[in-house]
């Protein structure tokens, strides 16, 4: 399972690193005021990584008050008990 896993990684990151290199052409970005010329392919990847930051923030968060709310009927339990 373990090997499949990483199989399907590599063939990802090699798909990724063909789409990078065949999208070199470089793009004008803007973000708040500040401004630079960056290669399209990275420019789209750095997008990608920040759209999953932003998930895994929140899926972490949300795991979080789960286990919090979790842990109050926990304590509320044993103390009817």
């Amino acid at each position: 399972m373990v090997w499949a896993a990483v199989a399907t990684a590599l063939v990802v990151m090699i798909l990724l690193i063909i789409f990078i290199l065949q999208n070199q052409d470089y793009v004008q970005v803007r973000y708040f005021g500040l401004e630079g010329a960056v290669p399209l392919g990275i420019a789209l990847f750095i997008a990608a990584v920040g759209g999953g930051v932003l998930v895994a923030v929140a899926g972490a968060a949300r795991i979080i008050q789960l286990r919090a709310a979790a842990h109050r009927r926990r304590v509320l339990a044993q103390r009817v008990r």
